[in-house]
């Protein structure tokens, strides 16, 4: 069971839903502030995601440039929303296969987060490795994905381009840039042997 991170600010259980979306509900609660007054304060809801990094037997990584509508296109990974019932691991596997084709042997889960203070939101990134191409991508009307193999080293250089579409884990490539020892545990964790 993978645990859920926990918001940098919870909704509070006195809150109240006052918009149901598609994607996003939103809440609002009375909040007492420092200097005694209370003020209305509100917070997104959204599902849960899962970004998957597939790694290929030659250790190039599977990226997608995609186009979606009203939407600049970008590369990112493999990945959406988790359905309704559905566990985190499940619908990495799920999404890795809409997405791509490839079913994988093994997720390794590499980061697990809540971005943002205003909406709850969990965001979980994983590697997967030993892939293998089981079908041809199935796509939702919405999307149009090109798959990208790319080397380690241009997906470091991808991962801070300003359309890159997983914000979430770019802190991540920089520290690597910036400390040896970091940029050593990066390429093992994307070695498709280890």
């Amino acid at each position: 069971m993978i645990k859920r991170p926990e918001s940098k600010q919870p909704i509070p259980e006195s809150a109240t839903k006052v918009f149901s979306g598609k994607i996003f509900d939103v809440y609002q609660w009375e909040q007492e502030l420092f200097d005694g007054t209370k003020t209305i304060f509100e917070k997104l809801k959204r599902p849960d995601t899962v970004v998957v990094f597939p790694v290929l037997s030659d250790g190039r990584i599977v990226l997608t440039q995609q186009q979606q509508p009203g939407r600049e296109s970008f590369i990112g990974a493999t990945g959406g929303r988790i359905e309704d019932g559905e566990d985190v691991l499940s619908a990495a596997k799920r999404e890795l296969l809409e997405e791509s084709g490839y079913a994988a042997g093994r997720f390794i889960l590499w980061d697990a987060q809540q971005p943002t203070s205003k909406i709850d939101w969990a965001v979980y990134s994983f590697i997967a490795k030993d892939l293998k191409r089981v079908s041809d991508p199935s796509l939702d009307a919405g999307e149009k994905i090109t798959l990208k193999m790319v080397t380690f080293d241009e997906f470091l250089e991808l991962g801070i381009y300003q359309r890159f579409a997983e914000k979430e884990i770019v802190y991540k490539l920089f520290e690597a840039k910036m400390d040896g020892k970091k940029m050593k545990e990066l390429k093992l964790l994307f070695d498709p042997n280890a």
